[in-house]
């Protein structure tokens, strides 16, 4: 849908690109990863989305003629602006697989590429997958909560802008079962729904003209809005008379929504209505600023809602809007690098590395992943990253590598899967997951350790650079 071009990235991007070329830096190697330091919405576990959108971003990425005109114009010098002419990118990408449940501080994805080609895709990196996995987190609560029941993801006309575009792809990463969203329908190939707004009923003199032209107009999956004037007095009963209508033409109204008051009080008397009219197979849909909480409460009521249609909560990841994840080298000229912090949680990770899932004899899921160096295929002890006297012996433990190489020499071998496919995936995952984590109170703190190895290096870096400060 959008014609991203290399200059889809932040000045300063840019800026130490142009001093690493001046400098002859530009054939040194780096690497890079991506992770992020704090779980969302006080959950116990995020879904990774976005990655087979960015590495098909990434495959194609370079400067035109536009591009190379306005960073002329910005200052750049002609030595680095031809350099840019031809740019591609030409590293390597390690990641975890789309829709994983992945945990915070340890690596979702490694960058190995040119110092440069590795500068110029940190900020489409974060843009997509950040906001992917922020959104599909969301959606997976709320698939937890809902259960069997449909989930419809009604948010375009609340996202910021063209966001909501890559939030319907991440809400059916997460679970939901289709979009109003037409263009991502079609593109992202996932079930497109619609229902009507109030303005059609109002454009008529009487509801029931309106519903009865709703019906005869789009009589497959017709759902009809019933809270426009009165929901039980004159929404419902209009609703009996078409439905009725409908049954005499061998037609079978599908829906009616409820788009505001008590959701659980109409939906259970516009239940009884309807099961009294012999419409038992008429469905309800709620929709009007649902999330996971509402939702669970709902169910708590035992309200009779067959279909959510959920917007503008799930679209901008209410309440927190964005995922803190970050882009941090680790290694650079063939040297391990490290960032120093007051605090130790904020020290980053040098070296290529590996983030092994650890699992009991049964294959199930304990609740760690340990992270080691690349070269380590089994770790017999992590060590908590920021608390160095707490420990977990890992000898009688199966260990799943989770980090996989998706890109080799700027070119993604990874197979194409339907959204369909990764949000089974996704749910396959989620399921391996123990319940303490995925509950939304005081949720269980999934343990990330770092092997011997890879914590003696970080230490011996530490050391080395604070003696030179």
């Amino acid at each position: 849908m959008f014609d991203f071009t290399a200059t889809y990235t932040d000045q300063y991007q840019l800026a130490m690109a142009q001093v690493y070329f001046e400098n002859g830096h530009k054939n040194h190697q780096s690497v890079f990863d991506y992770f992020f330091r704090k779980l969302p919405f006080e959950g116990g576990y995020a879904v990774f989305s976005g990655l087979q959108d960015l590495l098909e971003i990434i495959e194609n990425l370079q400067f035109d003629e536009k591009d190379i005109a306005f960073l002329k114009k910005a200052g750049f010098n002609e030595g680095f602006l031809d350099y840019l002419k031809n740019f591609r990118f030409r590293g390597s990408i390690y990641s975890v697989k789309e829709g994983d449940i992945v945990f915070p501080t340890r690596p979702v994805l490694q960058i190995e590429a040119n110092i440069i080609e590795a500068q110029i895709i940190e900020t489409i990196l974060l843009n997509l997958l950040n906001f992917q996995t922020l959104i599909a987190t969301k959606a997976s609560r709320m698939r937890l909560v809902a259960g069997d029941r449909h989930l419809l993801d009604f948010g375009l006309r609340r996202a910021q802008g063209p966001g909501g575009y890559y939030a319907t792809r991440a809400a059916i990463t997460g679970g939901f079962d289709g979009t109003s969203n037409v263009v991502a329908a079609r593109n992202f190939d996932i079930p497109v729904s619609g229902t009507m707004a109030h303005s059609f009923v109002q454009s008529y003199d009487h509801e029931l003209d309106a519903f009865r032209s709703f019906a005869k107009g789009r009589p497959d999956k017709c759902v009809l809005l019933v809270d426009t004037y009165n929901t039980l007095a004159s929404g419902i009963p209009n609703v009996i008379t078409v439905a009725k209508e409908m049954e005499e033409k061998g037609q079978k109204l599908f829906a009616v929504r409820l788009d505001s008051g008590d959701l659980a009080y109409f939906a259970k008397e516009s239940r009884k209505l309807l099961d009294r009219a012999g419409l038992d197979y008429v469905k309800i849909a709620a929709s009007n600023q649902l999330d996971e909480y509402v939702i669970k409460s709902l169910l708590e009521q035992q309200a009779p809602i067959d279909i959510f249609g959920v917007g503008t909560n799930l679209v901008t990841g209410n309440p927190d809007s964005a995922l803190d994840g970050v882009y941090k080298l680790a290694e650079s000229n063939g040297k391990p690098r490290i960032k120093i912090s007051e605090s130790l949680a904020k020290v980053t990770l040098p070296h290529k590395k590996q983030v092994f899932r650890i699992k009991n004899s049964n294959g199930q899921c304990v609740g760690a992943d340990a992270i080691g160096l690349r070269s380590e295929t089994q770790i017999e002890e992590m060590f908590h990253p920021f608390e160095p006297y707490k420990s977990m012996k890992l000898q009688d433990f199966k260990q799943e590598p989770l980090l996989h190489k998706v890109m080799h020499n700027g070119k993604s071998f990874l197979e194409k899967q339907s959204l369909k496919d990764i949000a089974a995936y996704s749910l396959s995952r989620l399921a391996e997951l123990p319940i303490e984590y995925k509950r939304f109170n005081n949720p269980h703190i999934y343990k990330i350790g770092i092997s011997e190895v890879l914590k003696e290096e970080r230490d011996k870096l530490i050391k080395e650079y604070k003696q030179l400060s």
